[in-house]
């Protein structure tokens, strides 16, 4: 902290309590640090994704608003379990997905939404330099995936975006192996997963493919990520990695960079980048919670798009399990099954032929 935000930032105050110190390994530490706090305070979680579970549900036990680094949960039983906990106590649950900021993403979604129809086709591809492996190697494989860490991006902006047009109905997974187990880690180099949606209004079909990856070369960017999505009435292409800003400097690669999402460049030593992206997201949910603590917003207030709360991100839970079980299935297609409403889904099974 000191070397990244003290000796680069002017006036910024790292004072804080850690759990456990720096000398201790315990992985429980969380019930102690979260006993320090009172009902209605905040709780931001981005730890790995099969403890998402735990921290979160003892969080909301003690009363306070919850964000969660995406995936918010990797099962859909674990997921339904936060909603019914999240309204017994009456908190904020939501998931940190931070482009739904991205001024790119938002229109391309608003655009989507308004004007091209039911849904047909959508591509999307996010990828990371194959160091990862070595940055992740703790949990990669073991429990957790590269579908799960990147898939889970795209995989909310068409829920978000398809909300009341199209629901996922089946999901079929594939992968790419060979790097990860030469270097002993037994986890997939890359996967897709190919997801069938169906347009509420006329039960017409449409074809979603993601594709993550942690094996790439090191690039200009250090995520590759993009998408196509076409609807009946239009298409539109965004590549999140490059917007037109390049940076070449003495003793460092070349890089494209997205002063959107982050400004770490300080201005007059201060640290400057309150309007990026990916600062809003994290601001948006606090000033939600404080609304709520006031009594001038209720928590379902926020299930209209504007946080990607517990109870509208439910699909893409179903979407990342089945995709996680085809695998484990070498591919068969898994049926998502959903409530007597048909939008929230409420189990998984193989598909039968």
């Amino acid at each position: 902290m000191q070397k990244n935000i003290g000796d680069v930032y002017n006036q910024m105050d790292l004072t804080c309590d850690t759990y456990p110190s720096d000398e201790t390994i315990d992985p429980k530490a969380y019930i102690d640090a979260i006993s320090t706090f009172q009902p209605g305070d905040v709780a931001i979680i981005f730890t790995p994704d099969d403890t998402h579970y735990d921290i979160a549900m003892a969080c909301i036990n003690q009363g306070m608003h919850v964000m969660v680094t995406k995936p918010i949960v990797q099962t859909l039983e674990h997921h339904n379990n936060l909603i019914k906990a999240a309204k017994e106590k009456n908190v904020l649950v939501s998931m940190e997905v931070h482009k739904r900021w991205d001024p790119f993403y938002a229109d391309a979604r608003d655009r989507a939404r308004s004007q091209f129809g039911n849904f047909q086709y959508m591509y999307a591809y996010m990828s990371q330099p194959k160091h990862q492996l070595e940055t992740f190697k703790a949990w990669a494989g073991k429990s957790s995936d590269i579908s799960f860490y990147l898939n889970s991006h795209h995989i909310d902006f068409s829920e978000w975006t398809l909300e009341g047009i199209a629901r996922p109905i089946r999901v079929t997974a594939t992968s790419s192996t060979g790097i990860a187990h030469s270097k002993g880690m037994q986890t997939e180099d890359s996967i897709t997963l190919t997801v069938q949606w169906e347009n509420l209004d006329d039960k017409s079909l449409g074809c979603a493919v993601y594709t993550s990856s942690w094996v790439a070369p090191k690039g200009d960017v250090h995520s590759q990520q993009r998408f196509f999505y076409m609807g009946a009435n239009g298409e539109i292409n965004v590549d999140q990695a490059h917007r037109g800003m390049t940076v070449a400097q003495d003793g460092k690669p070349f890089a494209s960079v997205n002063p959107l999402f982050m400004k770490y460049t300080p201005t007059n030593g201060m640290f400057s980048g309150q309007g990026s992206y990916g600062v809003k997201s994290f601001e948006c949910f606090v000033d939600a919670c404080r609304e709520i603590n006031s009594g001038s917003q209720k928590v379902t207030d926020f299930d209209d798009g504007s946080l990607a709360t517990v109870g509208t991100t439910v699909q893409g839970t179903a979407i990342l399990e089945a995709g996680r079980r085809s695998l484990d299935a070498d591919g068969r297609p898994m049926d998502i099954m959903y409530d007597e409403g048909g939008h929230v889904p409420i189990g998984i099974k193989p598909h039968e032929f």
